[in-house]
């Protein structure tokens, strides 16, 4: 296989897998070894083992973050401040990408960005939907009420008052309270009642400041 003829297969794709080029009459030995010869010569980025992008000047693409993190753990969605960043609720930029999985939890630094996957009990996972990211590409990304959620769940006290303060929420007008609350009770968990107890009420402080301005 020609680089060229990996451009023209790959096309438009952000990120592709290896079995993405093995249909048809190919040597997947020599794909195998041709992937490896252009990752060593930085025309392709290797995310993990199977899982490739195109470098520039390359690459048509570039790849969403959130995009790179779906592809590495199928089984997985972007949460937590990722999540929130996202949705605009913290102030702060948030450098490794953070998802949750029913699978193992693990780190990876690629040349595209840092994952973290964290796990979850898997009747936890729901809460998440396709979002648009631009530029044509999608990803499964927490809602606003299940990243906060996700967050707590994870974080030793984190329904605590002085964590929740630490994470200086902000446009907590755009949560929608009771899904929040439907979220922490569906879960059984006390620590999520307790801490949606607390962002309500939050919450509710905020909307009267903002109707006393």
């Amino acid at each position: 296989m020609e680089l060229e003829q990996l451009i023209r297969i790959v096309g438009d794709e952000p990120v592709f897998e290896t079995g993405f080029l093995l249909a048809g009459d190919v040597d997947p030995q020599d794909v195998l070894l041709q992937l490896s010869r252009w990752t060593k010569a930085g025309r392709l980025y290797q995310i993990r083992r199977g899982i490739y992008s195109l470098a520039p000047p390359y690459q048509k693409v570039k790849p969403h973050p959130f995009l790179i993190a779906n592809r590495m753990v199928r089984a997985s969605y972007v949460s937590c401040q990722s999540a929130l960043e996202f949705h605009a609720l913290i102030p702060e930029h948030t450098p490794v990408i953070v998802s949750v999985t029913t699978s193992r939890p693990g780190r990876w630094e690629t040349p595209l960005g840092a994952f973290e996957f964290r796990h979850i009990k898997k009747e936890l996972l729901s809460g998440y939907q396709m979002s648009d990211l631009g530029g044509g590409q999608k990803a499964f990304v927490a809602t606003p009420e299940k990243a906060l959620l996700d967050l707590v769940y994870l974080q030793p006290a984190g329904d605590t008052e002085s964590y929740l303060n630490e994470l200086r929420l902000k446009n907590l007008e755009r949560l929608d309270l009771n899904r929040l609350q439907q979220l922490a009770a569906k879960s059984g968990s006390p620590k999520l009642l307790r801490a949606a107890a607390r962002i309500a009420a939050t919450a509710g402080r905020e909307v009267e400041e903002y109707r006393t301005l």
